[in-house]
């Protein structure tokens, strides 16, 4: 395991969500997605990145079923939270984690899954160039996971009810990326009951995009 700083993240972007985690407990359970596991569970473990890891449930659940995870977020508090778990848990030599601002420049290497779940912001974000960038850091045959918010959860740091939430085709028509190399596994919006940090549950859609590397 190791845990590294690549890019600070001085910029309010950075600050709020050193803010964020810093100012939370370490959460007991960190929760894994569930379309994590229901689109990697078939796959023969191999190379991930996890953009914006957060809490680190993701990697982590990664890195249980034998993946070699880059974890990167723009919280110094977040990777180190993440680094530490994975070494508690017997997992240190499966996770890199990298204190990393996306806006700035995106993570060096080629990998089999890059997964970029609810990496949207209150603050500008390259989002485009990054979801770009991911596609083109995938090995051939590798996956690129992409899932938004699809509406509003209670929970939810943005409460804004006019924000719009573009569909995964509108996602994957805004990448624009050559059909001869890359191609849509996967474009849906399903309703799922989620659970919010205080327990509540909700009713939320997400926004789900899968995009194969066909060729190098």
């Amino acid at each position: 395991m190791t845990e590294k700083t690549i890019s600070e993240g001085h910029s309010d972007a950075g600050r709020f969500w050193e803010a964020h985690y810093s100012s939370r407990e370490v959460p007991a359970g960190r929760r894994v997605n569930p379309l994590l596991v229901e689109i990697a569970s078939p796959l023969a473990p191999a190379t991930a990145l996890d953009l914006g890891c957060g809490a680190g449930g993701d990697t982590l659940w990664l890195a249980g079923a034998g993946w070699r995870v880059t974890a990167v977020d723009v919280s110094g508090t977040a990777t180190a939270r993440v680094a530490d778990a994975a070494r508690e848990r017997g997992l240190g030599d499966l996770v890199r984690a990298e204190r990393h601002d996306l806006a700035v420049g995106f993570p060096e290497g080629r990998f089999d899954l890059v997964i970029a779940l609810y990496l949207q912001s209150p603050f500008d974000l390259p989002r485009t160039q990054v979801l770009r960038a991911a596609a083109r850091a995938l090995e051939p045959g590798g996956r690129l996971l992409i899932v938004d918010h699809g509406s509003i959860a209670p929970w939810s740091w943005n409460q804004d009810h006019d924000a719009t939430h573009p569909t995964p085709h509108e996602i994957a028509a805004g990448l624009a990326l050559d059909p001869d190399h890359w191609s849509v596994e996967r474009a849906a919006s399903p309703r799922r009951i989620a659970s919010g940090p205080d327990g509540r549950t909700a009713e939320v859609i997400d926004h789900v995009l899968l995009i194969r590397r066909t060729t190098g």
